[in-house]
């Protein structure tokens, strides 16, 4: 688990849910259009942010001065040690190659969705034997992976944040099998300006993977900006009318 006193440490922030925004770093494995947008919200939000890619640090250095004081570059590694909650936002191919040891003990926000035109075929993944998020887990058997911020179009992610208790606030699904790690992301989820709906263990998460009823179209049309708020109610909703298929 991330560090307990960072967790209950101050509770400052109005409608944070008890994420203490001046006490938590957030690690990002990948800073694309998903992971800069969590930096984005994370930094508005009041977190510490590190952020890697594949590249090298020296690649990050327009996003990192975007985002002023509160971010940084390292490497993947590093901001693995660095975060209290990590960010894995890679393609799925490369799931393999997100360090292990300083993942040890710690909440993995994982964002991996499974494309075969992109990622190659899995078979586990086309048999629906096991899912994206398992994968993850299995590669990182210390970690706490939660799945989480696979199902929205990432300029949706950035427009749709709310403060908590507006009427027309956004929820965002996750499914995990540590119910501390869950209760982790619920917070950090909240802080960033979103609720969450708990679509249960990591087995289910295939309830929001690609082509589910809960992907992308309950906030909007892909490629259009505004997009639609969608309620934890209209999420559970989509979750349940969810079918079983290969991935």
């Amino acid at each position: 688990m991330c560090r307990r006193s960072r967790w209950a440490a101050g509770r400052n922030r109005p409608g944070s849910a008890g994420v203490p925004a001046d006490m938590t770093t957030i690690g990002l494995i990948g800073s694309g259009n998903i992971g800069s947008t969590v930096a984005r919200l994370a930094v508005a939000a009041g977190h510490d942010v590190v952020l890697s890619n594949s590249r090298g640090p020296q690649t990050l250095q327009d996003l990192v001065a975007e985002l002023g004081p509160k971010a940084r570059a390292a490497t993947p590694a590093e901001a693995a040690a660095a975060g209290d909650i990590v960010v894995v936002t890679v393609p799925l191919r490369a799931y393999r190659d997100v360090p292990v040891e300083p993942l040890a003990g710690k909440v993995v926000i994982d964002t991996n969705n499974y494309y075969p035109e992109r990622d190659g075929v899995f078979d586990a993944l086309e048999d629906g034997s096991t899912t994206t998020g398992e994968l993850l887990q299995q590669h990182l058997p210390q970690a706490h992976v939660v799945k989480g911020f696979n199902n929205i179009w990432f300029d949706h992610l950035r427009t749709l944040a709310r403060p908590a208790g507006s009427a027309d606030r956004s929820a965002l699904p996750i499914a995990g099998d540590d119910p501390a790690a869950k209760r982790a992301v619920t917070e950090f989820f909240d802080s960033l300006g979103y609720d969450t709906v708990d679509a249960g263990p990591l087995a289910e998460n295939w309830r929001a993977q690609r082509d589910t009823p809960v992907y992308v179209t309950p906030y909007g049309v892909f490629g259009e900006l505004p997009g639609t708020p969608a309620s934890a109610q209209v999420v559970r909703e989509a979750l349940a009318a969810a079918k079983p298929t290969a991935a």
